[in-house]
C-alpha cells in the first residue's frame, strides 16, 4: 500500500528560480500547497511579490528575492539570504531560463549564445553547486532542473536553446551521479509546448488572428491534441521533490503531450 504522506513537503524549504510567472509560478504555488515554504526568485522583485502573496494565502511562508541566475555573485547573495532567513534549503527547482530566440545556426552571434548559455546552463550549474554544498551538510535534498523536449528533438531555428537543454539533461545525470553519496537527488522535467509567455514569443510579432491560427496549428501536431498548461507540470515536480521519489535520481521526465514519440503524421 502506498503511503501518500510521502508526497508531503511539510517542513521543507524550496527555492524556485524564474518563479514570477508561467511554469515557475505554478511550481511555486504547487510546492506550497504540498506543504513547503517557498523562496521565489527572478530578476524583478515586483513580479515576485504577487506570487509570494498567493503563497501566503495558502498558509505557507514566502520570500521573494530578486536575483540574476546568470551571474554567480548574484546566486551567492541569493543563497546567503535564504540561509539567513530559513537556515536550510531542501528543494531547489532550477526553472529560470531564456526564451528560445529564433535564428539560424548560420546567423546566430556570440552574444545570443552567451545570453542563453549563461542562464540556461551556467546559472543552473553554479546555483546547484552552491546549494548542493548546503544540502550535503544538512544530510540531503532534491534538485529539479527544467529541461525541454527540445533537448531530445531539436526545433528548427532555436538551435542554441536546444543545445542548452540537451546539456541540462546531461548536467542532471552528472550531478545525480556525483551527489548521490550525499543523499542529494537530481532530476529534471522536459516540457513540450505549454501556454506561457515564452511559447507566445514564437508569435508575438504576428497579428493577433494569425498568432491564434499558428498556435492552433501547433496543437494539431501534439498527439494529445492540445497545448499544455503550466499546472500540468506541477505533479511531476512534487513527486521529484518529495520522498515519494526517494529511489529516483538522474532521470528526466518528458511532459510533452506525446510530441517526442509522435508518428510521422504529427510531424511538422
Amino acid at each position: 500500500m502506498i503511503d501518500l504522506s510521502r508526497f508531503s513537503l511539510e517542513g521543507k524549504v524550496a527555492v524556485v528560480t524564474g518563479g514570477s510567472r508561467g511554469i515557475g509560478r505554478a511550481i511555486a504555488l504547487g510546492l506550497a500547497e504540498a506543504g513547503a515554504d517557498i523562496v521565489v526568485t527572478s530578476r524583478k522583485l515586483p513580479d515576485l511579490e504577487g506570487v509570494a502573496a498567493e503563497i501566503r494565502k495558502l498558509g505557507r511562508k514566502a520570500t521573494p528575492i530578486a536575483a540574476h541566475i546568470g551571474k554567480v555573485g548574484s546566486i551567492k547573495t541569493l543563497v546567503d539570504s535564504v540561509i539567513k532567513e530559513f537556515g536550510r534549503i531542501d528543494i531547489l527547482v532550477n526553472n529560470a531560463g531564456c526564451s528560445p530566440a529564433m535564428g539560424m545556426i548560420l546567423e546566430n552571434d556570440e552574444r545570443l549564445w552567451d545570453t542563453i548559455m549563461n542562464l540556461n546552463l551556467k546559472g543552473l550549474y553554479f546555483i546547484s553547486q552552491i546549494v548542493a554544498r548546503i544540502m550535503k551538510e544538512q544530510g540531503g535534498g532534491s534538485i529539479v532542473n527544467m529541461a525541454s523536449m527540445d533537448g531530445y528533438k531539436p526545433e528548427p531555428y532555436v538551435g542554441i536553446y536546444s543545445i542548452s537543454k540537451a546539456a541540462v539533461i546531461m548536467a542532471t545525470k552528472s550531478m545525480a551521479l556525483e551527489l548521490a553519496p550525499f543523499n542529494i537527488r537530481v532530476n529534471a522535467i522536459a516540457p513540450g509546448p505549454v501556454t506561457t509567455k515564452m511559447l507566445d514569443s514564437h508569435w508575438f510579432h504576428l497579428p493577433e488572428e494569425q498568432a491564434k491560427a499558428e498556435k492552433a496549428e501547433m496543437a494539431k501536431h501534439v498527439p494529445l491534441g492540445r497545448i499544455g498548461e503550466p499546472d500540468e507540470m506541477v505533479g511531476a515536480i512534487i513527486y521529484l521533490a518529495s520522498d515519494a521519489s526517494s529511489y529516483t535520481t538522474g532521470e528526466t521526465i518528458l511532459i510533452d503531450g506525446g510530441c517526442t514519440i509522435a508518428a510521422p503524421e504529427f510531424a511538422k
